[in-house]
């Protein structure tokens, strides 16, 4: 059967007056119902679905573990994730995305979360929002729906993030780079494919943690996972090997393939905002050894009037780094280059792989990212379509 606004000729339907009102009743409802179930929402402006990955796959090895699929983050995918918990569903990881104010807060109600989980707060949404301080504002709505007896797990190299401790009634832990962070790393390393590992430091002991994904940017993303899961009663030692067989569970983030003729692309064109461009921008110069780094860059959407500076702030960086060729995709190329930074404009995802299918040397590294109304993994798909390829 179906929630309908109005009967259907030859299928089974509850109607109801608002069926996005109804699903999210319907789902409180379930979480009501389940007192043993611990609710896990995280949030922040990138890694968000990445970060919800990894806790899913740390807890499934202590317990039955709901999580959505890729980026099933609003006010219809929540409940449709919450709907999938049943009797024997010991933690439910739940994604929080907003596109204004109040928008988690109202995900918050459907399925009120003990642990919440803060990673960062970015210029994504910023043409939507208006300032980084609403934006703030919209993921702090998430530690201020935790109950007393609840958790906060704050980044704290990230001062907008850090301040939602006073937001909060619920215990605040701490994860980041710093000394003072409860959960830390310290003595971070990328090996020569740009996958990283360090050493993590909480109140348990210490232990060495290698992970299986591509980029720094990694490392504050496993730290909250662990977080998460040491709090939950996890062994130290089971944490540190669940993140050891983690891999990129959402399609088109990070995912990196190596083909037949030793060309390696990184598709991650999923979707962008400067903080994730300048990740993903970071592991591609780590990765590349002796080939040809390639950037092939498409808009990043809802920055408003931020869009220029934030685009130019990207090319910089690209050049920083020494990724040597630079290639901006349809309009965004005039933003790529306002500060006169030396990007090759491409008219649009055809053009592109028509110049790198000729240019294309064996050793080459090429990054393929930009939002998702882009549909820039074409590029990346149509790149790897032959020679043959397998994904790292």
């Amino acid at each position: 059967g179906v929630l309908a606004a109005r009967p259907l000729t030859g299928v089974p339907a509850v109607v109801v007056p608002d069926v996005q009102a109804a699903l999210g009743r319907l789902a409180r409802a379930v979480v009501d119902r389940l007192p043993g179930l611990t609710v896990v929402g995280l949030t922040g402006s990138s890694g968000k679905t990445s970060t919800k990955d990894l806790l899913a796959h740390v807890l499934a090895a202590a317990g039955p573990t709901v999580a959505p699929p890729g980026s099933f983050n609003n006010e219809i995918g929540h409940p449709w994730t919450v709907l999938r918990a049943d009797d024997s569903t010991r933690f439910l990881v739940l994604e929080c995305s907003a596109r204004g104010p109040g928008h988690i807060a109202a995900l918050c109600r459907i399925a009120p979360p003990r642990i919440g989980v803060v990673l960062n707060v970015g210029t994504a949404h910023v043409g939507e929002f208006g300032s980084p301080e609403a934006i703030a504002a919209s993921k702090g709505e998430l530690v201020a729906a935790l109950p007393a007896d609840g958790v906060a797990v704050l980044n704290a190299d990230d001062p907008a993030v850090a301040a939602m401790a006073g937001w909060t009634r619920a215990r605040v832990l701490t994860v980041g780079h710093g000394s003072g962070a409860a959960v830390r790393s310290v003595d971070e390393r990328l090996d020569g494919a740009g996958r990283p590992s360090y050493t993590l430091i909480c109140d348990r002991g210490q232990a060495d943690v290698s992970l299986p994904l591509y980029g720094a940017h990694h490392v504050p993303n496993s730290l909250a996972a662990a977080a998460v899961a040491l709090e939950l009663g996890m062994p130290l030692d089971a944490v540190v090997a669940a993140l050891a067989t983690a891999r990129p569970a959402s399609r088109w983030r990070m995912e990196v393939t190596a083909r037949a003729d030793g060309v390696r692309v990184i598709n991650d064109a999923y979707n962008a905002n400067p903080e994730s461009m300048a990740a993903a921008l970071r592991a591609l110069a780590a990765m590349t050894g002796g080939g040809r780094s390639w950037a092939v860059l498409g808009e990043m959407g809802e920055l408003g009037a931020h869009a220029a500076a934030a685009h130019s702030a990207v090319a910089r960086l690209a050049v920083e780094l020494g990724v040597q060729r630079v290639l901006a995709v349809g309009p965004a190329a005039r933003l790529y280059a306002a500060d006169g930074v030396a990007v090759q404009a491409v008219a649009d995802a055809g053009e592109v792989v028509v110049l790198l299918r000729s240019e294309l040397r064996p050793g080459d590294v090429v990054l393929v990212k930009a939002s998702r109304a882009v549909g820039l993994e074409r590029v990346a798909l149509a790149l790897l379509a032959e020679p043959a390829a397998v994904t790292l």
